[in-house]
């Protein structure tokens, strides 16, 4: 016969199994899920049901968006030699793209940007706006095949 400890042992481990089995994905978030290491889908925003043990949660993705604070020095001894300055706002277009570059993200956009300061001309870009829109979508052209969209930006190349 089952002891009374024995069961309440098992309705406690029971209860524990069902309460992290329950995920609230808040509004402007989406989660990654992987079932047994491989990618499994993605869970927006509501209650959801995740089997402890053969699935968890990989990514907690924002959609709202990311600011990317820019501040470096550029050496290519051209004119856009200089430091570059100001932000990059983006967001996560598809989830399940972004999953495997988000944890970096920023270093990739980074990078992009760099690439970009140096494969765009800027001889025709007179003003701070224009230079700004062509770098903006130089860089959408390069991450928007990682579900990755610049909505923004603000740079400034000061000597």
């Amino acid at each position: 016969m089952i002891s009374a400890l024995t069961l309440l042992v098992s309705l406690m481990l029971a209860a524990a199994i069902v309460a992290l089995s329950v995920k609230r994905i808040p509004e402007g978030q989406v989660y990654t899920l992987r079932r047994l290491g491989k990618p499994a889908g993605t869970l927006t925003a509501g209650t959801h049901l995740v089997l402890p043990l053969i699935e968890r949660i990989a990514h907690k993705i924002s959609i709202t968006g990311y600011t990317l604070a820019v501040d470096e020095r550029l050496v290519d001894g051209t004119e856009r030699s200089g430091n570059l300055r100001g932000r990059v706002w983006w967001q996560v277009l598809d989830p399940e793209r972004a999953d495997a570059v988000i944890d970096r993200a920023d270093d990739m956009i980074r990078l992009q940007l760099r690439d970009a300061m140096q494969r765009t001309d800027m001889n025709g870009a007179h003003d701070l706006r224009s230079r700004n829109q062509r770098l903006k979508q130089t860089l959408n052209g390069s991450l928007r095949e990682r579900g990755v969209l610049v909505t923004r930006v603000e740079l400034d190349l000061a000597a």
